[in-house]
């Protein structure tokens, strides 16, 4: 058992770094090659209208999509999960519709306000749609512990959105819009794929459902409502600097910054993924069957491969910045390269504080967690404005590890990943009857 175990550790792990490599090395090519094709100032343009969909994603879908994949494996046959998927598909499509109105309805008034065309931010809505079906497929897949079919639907659509992207502006234009087109319609494609492929299906006449079936709906907003407030902090810490940098500065000035920080967070932020899809499911899973040894040692594991990559992460960027320049920026790109050091060093530590915090999660101490998230969200607000108004672009950068490392000292004395905590004493865990792992 312990053999199969193990086994399945690291099947998920290979299928998770494959996704999340062939994904990053997809967008760093796209990256590079879009940073030739257009100039700073337009991919700030779709720097800023991504960060109104990643917000959309964030605050209105990722709360429920993030509860589906905690109760999932919980569900105690495909009726059930069927039943599961139907809600959060539901509770998911009403928030993004809501989500959508207001990014529309707000590009309209800005608009009409700054008489500039309004339309972009329609296509921004559509591709908030997409990608939220996009996410969901994947993240549900992820709860079922079905890697290879996340990383083959994430690295399709990884790949797809680059070549449409660039093929549009190549043959019609270098404007916003065909970029954002490009984006569109490589989510339509990869979906229509991997949903016809990953239908959800029921026990049909098999098994009927019980009399009192679970109140799933009721479940998914309990756990989801503590993560609203969380993902928008977590918008906030990562992405609200380019609109401070786009409020005090110029858009070519987002531009720079925008492109040069993908580039470090996505190194950062995939290998961090990789680690997080491997051991958090079962890393939660040890937790919920009160194996409460084997899950600390687990815990400390997956703290001492962050740590480990962090520091090897940061000590290569410092040796080869100038090379990761050269290699994945346009020259017009490359006076943001001594804003490396600083991003990689707050990227590092996000990763930090998100692995620490991890007893919070098995715990079902959302508010905890959030509670962390609330301290990084507060010193980014002060130390972002000050730090452009300053000291400009390389300000944005150096904030980085302020927010961040307030961010993961308080989650580390929250969550006290120190300590072992049984389970067994955590009322909110016996009520929610905590099963298996997101």
């Amino acid at each position: 058992m312990g053999l199969l175990k193990e086994r399945r550790l690291f099947g998920d792990a290979f299928w998770a770094l494959f996704g999340q490599l062939a994904s990053a090395l997809a967008l760093l090519a796209g990256t590079r090659i879009l940073t030739e094709l257009v100039a700073p100032d337009t991919y700030g343009q779709v720097a800023l209208l991504n960060g109104f969909v990643a917000l959309g994603v964030s605050l209105f879908s990722y709360p429920f999509i993030c509860a589906g994949m905690r109760i999932l494996p919980e569900c105690q046959n495909k009726q059930e999960r069927a039943d599961l998927h139907g809600v959060v598909a539901s509770l998911t499509g009403s928030s993004t519709m809501l989500a959508i109105v207001f990014l529309v309805s707000g590009g309209a008034v800005y608009g009409y306000l700054t008489h500039n065309d309004s339309w972009l931010y329609a296509l921004a809505g559509i591709l908030l749609a997409v990608t939220v079906r996009r996410e969901l497929g994947i993240q549900l897949l992820i709860g079922e512990r079905k890697q290879r079919g996340a990383s083959l639907w994430q690295t399709t659509d990884s790949i797809l959105r680059p070549v449409l992207s660039i093929s549009l502006v190549w043959y019609l234009g270098r404007q916003a819009e065909w970029i954002l087109l490009g984006y569109i319609l490589a989510s339509l494609v990869s979906n229509t794929i991997w949903s016809l492929i990953h239908r959800v299906k029921t026990d049909g006449n098999k098994r009927r459902r019980p009399v009192m079936s679970r109140n799933f709906r009721r479940d998914v907003w309990t756990y989801a409502l503590p993560l609203i407030p969380m993902e928008l902090i977590f918008w906030l810490n990562g992405l609200g600097d380019r609109y401070v940098i786009g409020y005090m500065m110029t858009a070519a000035d987002v531009g720079l910054y925008a492109a040069t920080y993908l580039i470090i967070n996505e190194a950062f932020n995939r290998s961090a993924m990789v680690l997080l899809r491997t051991f958090q499911p079962a890393y939660f899973q040890q937790c919920s069957q009160n194996r409460i040894k084997e899950g600390f040692k687990l815990l400390w594991l997956w703290i001492g491969c962050v740590i480990a990559m962090g520091i090897i992460g940061v000590s290569l960027l410092l040796l080869t910045k100038d090379w990761v320049a050269d290699l994945l920026l346009a020259k017009s790109y490359h006076s943001a390269v001594a804003l490396m050091p600083a991003i990689a060093v707050g990227s590092a530590l996000h990763a930090l504080g998100t692995v620490v915090g991890q007893p919070l999660l098995a715990n079902k101490k959302t508010r905890l967690f959030l509670l962390g998230r609330v301290c990084g969200a507060v010193a980014a607000v002060i130390s972002i404005p000050l730090m452009v108004k300053y000291y400009g672009l390389m300000g944005a950068a150096m904030a980085n590890p302020i927010y961040y490392g307030v961010e993961t000292l308080v989650l580390a004395l929250l969550a006290k990943p120190w300590r072992i905590i049984s389970l067994q004493h955590n009322d909110e865990i016996e009520a929610a009857s905590c099963n298996a792992a997101a």
